[in-house]
């Protein structure tokens, strides 16, 4: 019997998706005030959201983490902003998310 080669790490489910304790980063670009809430594809190595929800007052956040937490089938309260609260740029965690299946289930569509 041969003696199993190392493999190699596994490639990262997806660019906007990594690893995080207890759960998943996910970068985001944000295009707020869209007539529909969807993702649209790839920005650079983030996922981009067009988003119904205006800019004010913390609409579009709390938008695009329910928009999220409803994707992947998680509670609402375990996706958050942690980077960019004012900003198209937008980092998001989500508490005890596998990063596979978050990758998986906000796949941008195919062009």
């Amino acid at each position: 019997m041969k003696p199993l080669a190392p493999q190699p790490p596994a490639a990262p489910a997806a660019p906007f998706v990594s690893p995080a304790a207890g759960g998943a980063r996910l970068r985001v670009h944000v295009v707020p005030r869209a007539s529909k809430t969807e993702v649209c594809g790839l920005q650079g190595d983030a996922l981009k959201v067009r988003l119904q929800a205006p800019p004010v007052d913390g609409r579009a956040n709390a938008a695009l983490c329910e928009f999220v937490a409803d994707a992947a089938g998680l509670p609402k309260r375990a996706v958050s902003v942690v980077a960019g609260e004012t900003s198209r740029q937008k980092t998001l965690f989500a508490a005890g998310a596998d990063p596979a299946a978050l990758a998986a289930a906000l796949q941008p569509p195919k062009p």
